[in-house]
């Protein structure tokens, strides 16, 4: 008899632990929870796009490092004497052959 007792007595106090006052009593805790967990969502969420936007930043900066030397490296090449030269041969320019002349003013050597 004394065990179907303390069966009953687990019984009324299981009822009285998950009981509708508990419930009650606890409800900021649950909001406290679920406020916890939406909070939890956001910031995975909030990571993952930045993370997102990190990787697509990184490959644009990629892009234009490779444009940059690209570009950097044409100018070079344009730049070389021998490609000017080829570059201004259109318009009648041509390569000094002889060194340039070197005037000099006679007032300025007086004083």
């Amino acid at each position: 008899m004394s065990e179907e007792k303390e069966i009953a007595r687990r019984r009324r106090q299981r009822k009285t632990l998950f009981g509708y006052r508990w419930i009650v009593k606890n409800i900021p805790f649950f909001l406290f929870l679920s406020a916890l967990a939406v909070v939890y969502i956001y910031n995975g969420h909030f990571a993952d796009n930045t993370v997102r936007n990190i990787n697509k930043l990184n490959r644009e900066l990629k892009e234009l490092q490779y444009e940059y030397k690209t570009l950097k490296s044409e100018v070079m090449f344009r730049s070389k004497q021998s490609e000017l030269a080829k570059a201004v041969q259109p318009l009648g320019l041509k390569e000094l052959t002889v060194p340039p002349a070197v005037l000099v003013d006679t007032a300025v050597l007086a004083r």
